[in-house]
């Protein structure tokens, strides 16, 4: 006789359609823990129910993870949208109002966090750390920088200060390669 799939199994894969329902619906890049905070917080999923079904929805090629900022970000793939189409009935309704009211209420802070970026990693050919640093509208590039620097703890600091002062980094480099008088 085969064996019956647990139940414990069968519970985390009837949770896979919210977890495709959110990102689908939100139609931006979600950090692990904006994800983990949302399902922990409403209790819709424990912690490690969750981080269990993200890594098997990758694996499984629903969902997309990439790194930035030195950060997880997921997003659902073509094969997690038309899976979501199927099986977006089976998200309950309670657990689709809690998605819907979390999106209107932190669409925006979620956008913003993801618009400015900055990170940095180690170069062993130079022996130098490379720090990246990017301002975004959407799908526009606003601006793209990659500055070379001797130690960590001045790329940690060229991090901060890029996402504490985008702003007016952004506009004095531009105030600067707009002014005609700089070139002559």
């Amino acid at each position: 006789m085969p064996d019956l799939p647990d139940t414990d199994a069968l519970k985390l894969a009837d949770n896979k359609p919210m977890i495709l329902y959110l990102l689908d619906k939100i139609d931006m890049p979600m950090t692990n823990a904006q994800i983990t905070d949302f399902f922990v917080s409403e209790n819709l999923l424990t912690y490690f129910e969750l981080q269990q079904l993200l890594a098997k929805m990758v694996d499984d090629t629903y969902l997309e993870k990439y790194v930035d900022s030195n950060t997880a970000r997921y997003t659902v793939t073509d094969t997690g949208a038309q899976t979501l189409e199927l099986l977006e009935k089976r998200v309950p309704q309670p657990a689709r109002s809690k998605i819907n009211t979390f999106i209107s209420e932190n669409r925006r802070l979620i956008k913003k966090a993801y618009e400015i970026t900055s990170n940095y990693f180690y170069d062993h050919q130079t022996g130098e750390f490379i720090v990246k640093c990017g301002a975004y509208d959407g799908d526009t590039t606003l601006m793209e920088i990659a500055i070379s620097v001797v130690t960590r703890e001045q790329a940690k600091l060229i991090c901060r200060n890029w996402k504490a002062n985008v702003n007016k980094v952004y506009g004095r480099f531009l105030d600067l390669l707009m002014d005609e008088e700089a070139g002559a």
